[in-house]
């Protein structure tokens, strides 16, 4: 089967984010936390959700090194990769991405769902409002559902398994995920060597097609300052890449300790938000004032963080 990774950053999860409330309780008990479950059906049109524009995703040796958190896997990224446009005011610097997983083919492990399907990987990037806008522009304006402004800002994708017996495929995430072997434990860092960009890791994906809603930080404190957009498109990666993840990778300093398995935090009550999409008027609802004619958005596992 196909496999789609979604992007967001997490605590490891056995069912303790039940607790967070207590832990962090302004913010994990609110009414607009993340992940959620996105119904396609019930996405609403905006046609101010524009095309993105991606700048140095095409280049090689942006991606500095690959760290072991204990929580997560994360990448840094060089200076100078950004991204503009999908109805953000200013450009975003990407800074850095890191992924979610379950435990193998057993437990899928993306935060967010679309349509109730758990995808087995999430993956997000992490962004800053660029230095030249912040932090003395003058203040953003209010934030509607049509308007994005932060100073940090996020995305994610979702992965799907290569059907049959495919390995090592495609070439971009063998080579990443051949650094998972050399930072087994917790705070483990490696230098990535290897002539990779971001363009060739989302090989295949549409990026012109996405939801957006406005949602929360998915780790204590849960901040309620993220404007979310998920792609419709996923990235086909095959499954014994996936699986090393959860086979690999240990969550504290030494190998005794337990694998790094259920990265994810549990969907979220929705509670009347508004999921909006470049989506055409015949699989979303049009929004009141907005044309019905705007680009149709494909499902693709790429999500996009604001943090307000």
């Amino acid at each position: 089967y196909w496999f789609y990774p979604l992007v967001t950053v997490l605590f490891l999860f056995t069912n303790c984010d039940t607790t967070w409330p207590t832990i962090a309780s302004e913010h994990c008990n609110g009414s607009r936390q993340s992940p959620i479950n996105i119904v396609s059906a019930s996405a609403v049109v905006d046609a101010t959700l524009t095309t993105f524009t991606f700048t140095k995703y095409g280049d090689n040796y942006t991606m500095k090194n690959i760290k072991n958190t204990g929580k997560t896997v994360k990448v840094k990224l060089t200076s100078g990769v950004q991204i503009a446009g999908g109805a953000l005011s200013n450009a975003y610097d990407s800074l850095q991405f890191h992924l979610h997983w379950g435990n193998g083919t057993s437990v899928p492990g993306s935060e967010h769902t679309v349509d109730g399907t758990h995808y087995p990987m999430e993956v997000i990037l992490i962004l800053y409002l660029s230095p030249e806008v912040s932090p003395h522009s003058p203040p953003p304006p209010p934030l509607t559902l049509s308007w994005i402004d932060a100073s940090m800002a996020g995305g994610s994708f979702h992965y799907i398994a290569i059907p049959g017996n495919v390995t090592g495929s495609p070439a971009a995430w063998n080579t990443l995920t051949s650094y998972l072997a050399n930072i087994t434990l917790k705070d483990d860092i490696a230098n990535i060597t290897h002539a990779i960009s971001l363009d060739e890791l989302l090989e295949g994906v549409d990026r012109t097609k996405y939801y957006r809603y406005l949602g929360s930080l998915t780790t204590p404190n849960c901040n309620e300052t993220v404007v979310w957009t998920v792609f419709k498109d996923p990235i086909k990666v095959s499954q014994d890449l996936i699986d090393l993840f959860s086979t690999t990778l240990h969550i504290d300093h030494n190998s005794t300790s337990a694998l790094m398995t259920n990265v994810f935090r549990n969907i979220q009550p929705v509670n009347g938000r508004m999921v909006t999409t470049q989506g055409s008027s015949s699989t979303a609802q049009p929004l009141s004032g907005a044309s019905t004619k705007c680009s149709s958005l494909g499902l693709m596992a790429l999500a996009w963080m604001l943090i307000l």
